[in-house]
């Protein structure tokens, strides 16, 4: 079958919704498909985004393969005949993220009204045209059946190779690998570190949306003497060093705010066996996470993150069982390749 995958991506970003385009496309050519790819950048800022939801439209690729699979939004406006979309989330100004703390996308001006009509507006019109719709969690699935009356079945990402990941102790220190932003909340972890009364340590990884986001921990960690306990490294690191990482911490943590999906440090952790703490507005995290069996659930609150903490660093013997746990929840959640490529590839 000639497949092409097309997404929107963002300039020089990498993260899950760029991985998860080049990962599909490397699976379906390894099972025998002819494959290309169109990232289109895309702009996700006011006044931009209606501009180019009609150069989408504009697009059409009805003779160029026998089906389009599109990833981010809003790439299911393209016009293909056979259109399928593996649906990672909404643009999420104009939906969740409306009128919150984290709004940032769209102003709450009448131009900014208008153009989160014609988001929605679009979603509405043109995911109910596609043959078939995948989400990436159940949370996602969720939100599509509550603002846009959709149906949806669930098709759960898996790592590009599991099986590179390993573990080689159950060190010191806490990992989160992410990139660093206001939504994935490490700030929240720097000040969990407040209150650790172990030797635990916090190994935070990840390149920063902005500069503001890097000198806002930094700041944080100087003025309350947290230099002996919090390592940030504000960069995008190799795959081995990640990978190094997570084989040789304690656990990991990935608390961001009400996420689309479980997200890939969750199974990065659980393929290295290691426990995840999260949080309990973490979103879709908590359909790999079970509290207490392969990592934790807390409120949103440093103390409480800070005994979860000091609790693994003084048992880690119950670290080592849960992390064995979130290894095994791998293999009972069925997460693979094999299923991801049939499901694309089937006839609908």
């Amino acid at each position: 079958m000639k497949i092409i995958i097309a997404s929107t991506i963002v300039p020089f970003i990498e993260g899950g919704g760029t991985l998860i385009v080049d990962w599909t496309a490397q699976k379906l050519r390894e099972a025998g498909h002819k494959v290309e790819i169109f990232k289109i950048p895309f702009s996700h800022l006011h006044p931009y985004v209606e501009q180019q939801m009609l150069a989408l439209r504009l697009f059409n690729l009805a003779d160029s393969c026998d089906r389009l699979i599109s990833i981010r939004t809003p790439s299911y406006i393209i016009s293909h005949p056979n259109h399928i979309v593996w649906f990672i989330h909404h643009y999420r100004y104009a939906y969740e993220l409306w009128n919150t703390k984290l709004q940032s996308g769209i102003p709450l001006t009448t131009s900014g009204f208008k153009e989160r009509d014609a988001v929605i507006q679009a979603d509405n019109t043109y995911l109910h045209k596609l043959k078939k719709i995948f989400t990436n969690s159940i949370e996602v699935s969720g939100r599509l059946k509550e603002y846009n009356n959709i149906n949806s079945e669930v098709l759960y990402p898996p790592l590009l190779d599991e099986s590179s990941f390993f573990n080689r102790e159950y060190g010191d220190y806490i990992y989160y690998s992410s990139r660093i932003a206001d939504n994935k909340r490490q700030l929240l972890a720097v000040q969990a570190m407040q209150y650790t009364k172990s030797k635990v340590k916090l190994l935070i990884t990840g390149h920063p949306d902005t500069s503001h986001n890097a000198a806002i921990l930094n700041s944080y960690i100087k003025s309350e003497g947290l230099k002996s306990k919090v390592i940030i490294i504000s960069k995008w690191i190799s795959e081995e060093e990640k990978i190094d990482y997570f084989s040789r911490c304690l656990a990991a943590i990935y608390i961001p705010y009400d996420e689309d999906s479980y997200g890939y440090p969750s199974l990065e952790a659980f393929a290295s066996k290691k426990a995840v703490i999260t949080c309990s507005d973490s979103g879709g995290t908590d359909e790999l996470i079970v509290h207490e069996e392969n990592g934790f659930i807390v409120n949103p609150n440093p103390k409480e993150i800070a005994r979860t903490m000091d609790e693994l660093y003084n048992n880690k013997k119950k670290a080592r069982e849960m992390g064995n746990n979130a290894f095994f929840t791998l293999r009972k959640k069925g997460i693979n390749w094999n299923n991801i490529v049939d499901k694309l590839t089937s006839k609908y």
